[in-house]
């Protein structure tokens, strides 16, 4: 699994021991000892990679009852994933592109400009983050198009729509 090398070089990893429950279902649940909004960002949905134990690992934060916890299906559990009770260490990292990690200032600035639109982008896979800077950055031989991906990106996420 792949992690964005700026979340790593920029010390964004929480690194904790936990306890895993399985279900009855064979879903594996990881509780987070933090607060993802707090230690990250302020984001509606939280989209993570990392390890636990020592298996490659990514999902979305959810709020459980004694708190934050990552879910894993139970296609991960079924092989080799930890048995029910374990404690094993793990390491998170937000997925993709982070609003406050963008290279392109002009970007950043769009989002902060639109409120709706940031908070919409910030809550994106990071595939669908990635496609909208993607298409963003495809205008170098044209300039002058890279204003107008932009305002149509922010028009696009204040609509809720993931992609174009």
């Amino acid at each position: 699994m792949t992690r964005d090398r700026r979340d790593t070089v920029s010390g964004r990893s929480q690194r904790f021991a936990a306890t895993v429950a399985v279900d009855r279902q064979g879903r594996t649940h990881v509780p987070v000892p933090f607060e993802p909004d707090a230690v990250w960002d302020t984001k509606p949905r939280h989209h993570v990679t990392g390890t636990v134990g020592a298996r490659g690992v990514g999902g979305v934060l959810d709020a459980g009852d004694g708190g934050v916890v990552l879910v894993v299906g139970p296609a991960w559990s079924r092989c080799c994933g930890p048995a029910d009770g374990t404690t094993v260490e793990v390491m998170l990292t937000p997925e993709g592109p982070q609003r406050g990690d963008l290279g392109a200032p002009d970007v950043a600035a769009a989002l902060d400009a639109s409120p709706a639109a940031g908070v919409f982008f910030d809550s994106l896979a990071q595939f669908y983050r990635n496609a909208f800077l993607r298409w963003i950055d495809a205008t170098k031989r044209r300039p002058g198009q890279r204003a107008v991906r932009i305002a149509e990106m922010v028009r696009l996420l204040e609509e809720g729509k993931k992609e174009r």
